[in-house]
Order: C-alpha cells, then structure tokens, then sequence
C-alpha cells in the first residue's frame, strides 16, 4: 500500500500529539508505509478547525460515523474521552478499518472485552507511548538479556500535582462516567504497561483507592461547585506471576512533581531506575564487579528507530515527549509493512485493563483480587 489516509477522532491535546506523530513520522522513517492526514473529526467548530489548520489535515468532520462510512479512510485513531473509545473502536473495526485508540483501552472490562472481540481480524494498536521512550527500551533489553538477574521487587509511581489547583476547570477526566475512573486509569494504565511489558503478566493486586477533594469550585461559575466522583490517588500492591513483588503508586496530589512517571527493578545482580522527568537516562547498578565499583550510575540511552533503523539524531543527542508518539507511530507502521502486529495491541490493552478492573474491585471489596492473567 502507497499510503494509508488517516482518521483522527478527537482535537484535544492527545489530537495535537497524535497529528505531530503523523505529520512527522515519514521525515524520520522514510522507508515506512506513508500517512495522509485525510480528515480530523470533532464536535467543536473553532478546535477542530484550529488543529486542522496547524497540522495539515485536509479534511474536518463533526460525526465520526460518516467518517467510519467512508471508503477513503484506511485507518482510525480514536483520541476521544474515554467513554467513547469502545462505541467507535467496534464500529471502526467491524467496518474494516485498522484501529488506533487512546489509552485506557476503554471505561470498563466489559468494554475493552468487546473491542478485542470487534478488532479481531484488524490491525490494532493503544498509545501507551511511554513504552517507546529510550531508556525503557533499553532497560526492557538489560531485562531480556537478565543483566541484573532474577528481579526481587519493581516500585514504579506516577505523579502529577494538579489536583488541589481552584483554577483547574471542571472537564470529562473528573467523570466517572466519561473517564471511568481517575488516576488509576489515566497514570496506572501506563505504570502497569510498562511493567508487564518488561516483567510479565501481574497475578494478584490489594489496592486503596482515595478521593481527596470530592467537591471543588467551579472557576468557569463563580460561587459554585462541581462534584467528583473518581479516584485522586491509588496505591497498589501486587504480585507478578514470576513471583517478582510490585507496588504502583499514582495521584494527581503530588506536590512537588508535574509529571513524574518512574520506575525501579531491584534484581539479585543490580537495578535498574527510570524517570520520565529525566527521559533520556536510565540509571543501572551492576553488583558483579570490584565492591568499590559497584554503585548506581546514569547512563544516556540509545534512541534507535523501528526494527534497528536509523537513530532520530545522532547518538548524544536528546530526544523529548513528541518522539515517543513518532515512534509508536512508526512501530505500528513498521508492523503493517512486515504483517507482524507491532505492540501494544488490542489484546495488550486488555490484559491493562483487567488489572485496572481487579484494582478497582480490590479498593471496593478491601482485599487481594487475581486479575486472570
């Protein structure tokens, strides 16, 4: 296939990292399948038409069903609130498109459930892009080739400071039934990605959830309130099914921390430390050698291209947040090209959400839950 034209349900900010991933990837990688922004659907004339306008797409629509009824359109990315993502996702799918969607999967078990089942003979792939910043890829490598050996405990936190803010406006992420949860959807999703995909399925969970602020002032209503009704912060512990032991913690109170997605895997030979903050280091201890040269050190991962392709720059030179969207991009189309599905999937979305679901069941019910992996 010459090129693929593109769909792109939703303007948002994930609407603007998206379309820099689309109007960039083929600079970079410029042997994959190419992309045509062919039209961007939303329900806000100005936003929509802004995005349009900014990042090249040739079309604007406001019903994403006449966009799924078109001929023209080979791929639909779904960067829409969380409550709309299955609707979309099965339409999508069952009218032969390939399907691109936003993390979480979707609100509900049941949901991502049935996108898998709609998805089946589709291409598919989540944006839980943070699998694609370097220094998780290479700490992903160090793991497969069990250079700090058997991995004891993995801690891994995500932390935003936000949540206090009197100034925030009231919008769909403070929503139960448009987010379908708070934190633990939109931080742990990413947190429990990135573990299982360098550690394995998680068995087991025991999880409190906490609501700091049920109630907050609505800035755009001067004297009023709105109500919240998702989860502010979620602490988890869990056990892997390699009998590695984990904990995860998200919160939007954390003050002190704007976006700080991290992680630590402590193994009988070493450890390994990421932070996004500091995206272009991992931090490895290797306890094999001389005692005295044993201690923590940073090193600058490599940033190397679909398949072992070509770096974005030369080595040493740092990359940002906007590449990990690029190359998910190019992953996914380097997968097209070979027919070998680039991950995540559909399916990998799944299994995500099945430990958000038994996290949620473990805060309820105030016990350990197995999540069917």
């Amino acid at each position: 296939m010459s090129a693929l034209n593109v769909a792109l349900i939703g303007y948002g900010f994930m609407g603007k990292a998206h379309s820099n991933a689309y109007a960039q990837v083929g600079h970079f990688f410029p042997q994959l399948t190419k992309v045509r922004r062919k039209v961007v659907c939303g329900r806000g004339h100005a936003g929509l038409q802004a995005l349009a306008h900014a990042w090249g797409w040739e079309e604007t629509e406001t019903d994403w069903r006449r966009v799924i009824e078109r001929s023209d359109v080979d791929v639909v990315d779904v960067c829409t609130p969380n409550y709309l993502h299955a609707e979309i996702a099965i339409a999508a799918a069952e009218a032969g498109k390939m399907v691109l969607c936003e993390k979480p999967l979707a609100n509900t078990l049941a949901e991502a459930e049935a996108m898998v089942a709609a998805a089946a003979g589709v291409p598919t792939f989540v944006w839980f892009n943070y699998r694609r910043v370097p220094a998780v890829e290479f700490a992903a490598r160090l793991l497969a080739q069990e250079r700090i050996g058997r991995v004891y405990q993995y801690r891994s936190q995500y932390l935003q400071q936000w949540g206090p803010d009197p100034n925030r406006p009231n919008n769909w992420k403070m929503s139960k039934r448009t987010a379908g949860s708070g934190v633990n959807g939109d931080l742990n999703s990413h947190l429990l990605d990135m573990a299982m995909m360098l550690l394995g399925p998680i068995r087991e969970v025991s999880a409190t959830m906490e609501t700091f602020l049920p109630e907050k002032p609505d800035p755009s209503k001067p004297g009023q309130t709105y109500r919240i009704d998702i989860d502010d912060a979620v602490l988890v512990q869990a056990r892997f099914a390699s009998g590695t032991l984990g904990s995860f913690e998200a919160s939007r109170f954390a003050t002190g921390f704007q976006n700080d997605n991290s992680f630590v895997a402590h193994g009988e030979s070493g450890m390994l430390e990421f932070h996004f903050e500091d995206l272009n280091h991992l931090t490895y201890a290797d306890m094999s050698g001389e005692p005295d040269l044993r201690g923590r050190r940073k090193v600058l991962a490599p940033a190397t291209g679909p398949q072992a392709n070509p770096h974005f720059w030369k080595p040493g030179h740092p990359i940002g947040y906007e590449h990990t969207f690029i190359k998910s991009l190019a992953d996914f189309l380097a997968g097209i090209d070979v027919g070998e599905p680039a991950r995540p999937t559909f399916e990998d979305g799944l299994a995500v959400q099945r430990v958000l679901d038994a996290v949620e069941r473990s805060a309820r019910e105030r016990r350990w839950i197995e999540t069917g992996a």
